[in-house]
């Protein structure tokens, strides 16, 4: 107990580094007298070559590993559990240094290995077909802990990460500069120098982010859960949709597809009866008319509670709506469902 609570005591008194992104570690480094190259090379240990002991930075002089060891500390994520889908998709649990937990997916796909991260401890945008948001939110992560979830899934995986999406627990643009931290952490070249193209954020429509994001141009995509082309029934599945409505939502990601000239992805997932006709079809078609996009639809499974699963008939006549208009789709197939490992069905214990 004395040796926990010395630990705890030296965390509150010192910073996490990889709360730092490149250039806010060489500012703090600058402030103490450090050169900004020190900072550089620090950066390097720590992702690119994985090394989380300033003592064995051997090109960092003692006088420097002295500073760091006064002011910084390495966060670390505990693994409570591991789970692995049939059809290989694996969850992990994290506890987090408070206590609280979240959940990363790893999904292997031909090859293609994407890391699904959390962004924050619950969600307050309670979306009626997502577990997340059901118990509200605790808190938004850190840069940190969100890197911490690439860099043990990374340890703990034969397979290498080539992509991630910011679309586990929480609403990312509700943690916005969390996420562009980590972001700049992931891109950095002297570290992992991850490509900003193989990294998507997915959101509900959180506008005002949207726009900060466009102006940021960070050069990841982006990714929206849409669910429905009428405004009714996605305030009744979205209830953001009420604050951030769809024709607002659309102008600012049509300028957001334009800044970044790249495609915006909709996440359309099908619930039978509610969101499936030919009319919902055609008020998609309408919606996205002009719009550099494209869109996956997701028939919902039925063991996630609050709707009907759709019909095979169902499912075939909207996609046969988009087909004629030329718009072009992918039916997904939903993945880690044995688990609870698929979109909507993450839900952390928080401690």
């Amino acid at each position: 107990m004395i040796c926990d609570h010395l630990r705890f005591k030296a965390i509150i008194m010192t910073e996490d580094v990889k709360n730092y992104t490149l250039s806010e570690l060489k500012s703090a480094l600058s402030e103490k007298g450090v050169v900004s190259y020190c900072a550089c090379q620090i950066f390097n240990w720590i992702y690119a070559k994985r090394i989380e002991n300033f003592d064995l930075m051997t090109d960092v002089s003692k006088e420097t590993k002295s500073l760091l060891l006064e002011n910084f500390y390495f966060s670390k994520l505990k693994i409570l559990k591991r789970e692995t889908s049939l059809d290989k998709t694996e969850k992990f649990l994290f506890e987090l240094n408070d206590g609280a937990s979240i959940e990363s997916v790893f999904i292997p796909e031909g090859n293609r290995f994407t890391l699904c991260l959390s962004s924050q401890v619950g969600c307050k945008y309670s979306c009626k077909f997502c577990l997340s948001g059901s118990r509200g939110l605790k808190r938004n992560l850190t840069a940190g802990e969100i890197v911490n979830q690439y860099l043990a899934v990374s340890d703990l995986s034969n397979n290498p990460i080539t992509n991630m999406v910011f679309m586990g627990i929480g609403e990312p643009l509700d943690n916005f500069e969390m996420i562009v931290k980590a972001i700049r952490i992931f891109t950095e070249h002297k570290g992992l120098d991850f490509g900003k193209r193989r990294i998507s954020i997915s959101t509900c429509g959180i506008i005002p982010q949207i726009q900060q994001l466009s102006k940021l141009k960070l050069g990841v995509k982006l990714s929206v859960s849409l669910h429905s082309a009428d405004c009714e029934i996605r305030s009744k599945i979205m209830p953001v949709n009420r604050k951030y409505p769809l024709g607002e939502l659309m102008k600012a990601l049509k300028s957001f597809s334009e800044s970044e000239k790249y495609p915006v992805t909709f996440e359309y997932a099908l619930f039978g009866s509610l969101n499936t006709s030919k009319l919902d079809a055609q008020k998609l078609i309408r919606l996205l008319r002009g719009m550099n996009c494209k869109i996956n639809l997701i028939p919902y499974n039925a063991s996630q509670g609050a709707f009907r699963q759709p019909t095979l008939s169902e499912v075939e006549d909207f996609c046969n709506e988009l087909e004629k208009a030329g718009l072009f789709y992918t039916l997904r197939k939903s993945r880690g469902q044995d688990i609870r490992a698929s979109c909507g069905q993450l839900y952390a214990l928080w401690g």
